[in-house]
């Protein structure tokens, strides 16, 4: 059986990757999926660079708009509902495009659920204390009574193999057999927006000045107000950094300067990280180094396949 095939519109922030997903989506009979960890939720829509109605011309639009702010949306919840959504579009015949640039969320979706943050290595460390305190068939008896699919696969004597089923579970509630699996499940193929960093980062300048025109700040006074149960969605960059000009800790000039630096350096992580973690084919639109026909022929290539 064939793997569902998946097209990824990746890049930084104010590179275009909207305006693409609308032309792939509309010549190759594709439905759009957001990969972006603010636009889930409802009411954050300039400072998000949300997708307009107008814009979306009829194209078919998901995980935008799910949550309220004072909901959370984990990685696991977007690989999860992603993956449904995959499922559903391929059925319907039309062509999946994930776009965004929530890097860690893609990767999650693709290779299965990575590990690393501080929180999992303290549970890795945890558990090789107790292996220590232990042994090997007290560790493993501790993954049988929370995954006991992936002991029955996992032998004993594997302690790294089990600490780490161990992790994935406690960390995302799934077992390490189910992201093993979504990890081969898709045929993906992945499209990079780039441009002269210079270029780049004065169409985010640009963007930010756009974005207090649309109202801004009053988008961000209204999160403001319901900061205390919206920890999630008012860490977003074009939002904290007016809740300080908001308590006067700043003036109005001086955070906007903020969200532009901020914005700038999220866009730089952004890039590095793409290119360290995923296999991007990379264009430039933007300078005119590529042409959007150059990435439909590559698109309509890895389609025939």
């Amino acid at each position: 059986m064939n793997k569902p095939k998946v097209l990824l519109v990746v890049g930084p922030t104010a590179v275009g990757k909207t305006q693409l997903s609308i032309e792939l989506a509309k010549q190759f009979n594709g439905e759009v999926i957001s990969g972006d960890s603010m636009q889930v939720y409802r009411h954050l829509d300039i400072g998000t660079a949300k997708v307009t109605s107008v814009e979306q011309e009829h194209i078919p639009h998901y995980l935008i708009d799910i949550r309220e702010v004072s909901e959370g949306f984990t990685v696991a919840q977007f690989v999860d509902e992603a993956t449904n959504l995959i499922r559903q579009i391929t059925a319907r015949g039309k062509l999946p495009i994930i776009v965004g640039g929530t890097g860690f969320y893609l990767q999650a979706l693709l290779d299965g659920l990575r590990l690393g943050s501080p929180a999992d290595k303290q549970r890795r460390q945890f558990w090789q204390t107790m292996l220590a305190k232990h042994d090997q068939l007290w560790l493993w008896q501790q993954l049988d009574e929370r995954d006991p699919k992936a002991a029955d696969q996992i032998p004993m004597g594997n302690s790294r193999r089990v600490i780490r089923a161990l992790e994935v579970f406690e960390s995302t509630g799934h077992s390490i057999l189910e992201q093993e699996r979504r990890s081969q499940q898709f045929d993906a193929l992945i499209v990079g927006l780039t441009t002269d960093r210079a270029v780049l980062y004065e169409r985010i300048n640009h963007r930010v000045d756009e974005m207090m025109t649309a109202g801004l700040i009053e988008e961000a006074r209204w999160l403001y107000e319901r900061r205390q149960v919206a920890p999630q969605a008012s860490r977003g960059i074009g939002y904290k950094e007016l809740f300080e000009y908001f308590e006067d800790q700043e003036s109005l000039n001086e955070a906007i300067a903020a969200i532009k630096q901020h914005s700038r350096h999220y866009a730089k992580r952004q890039l590095t990280w793409f290119r360290h973690q995923l296999p991007v084919e990379w264009f430039d639109l933007v300078s005119g180094a590529d042409t959007i026909v150059e990435i439909e022929q590559r698109v309509a290539d890895w389609q025939s396949k």
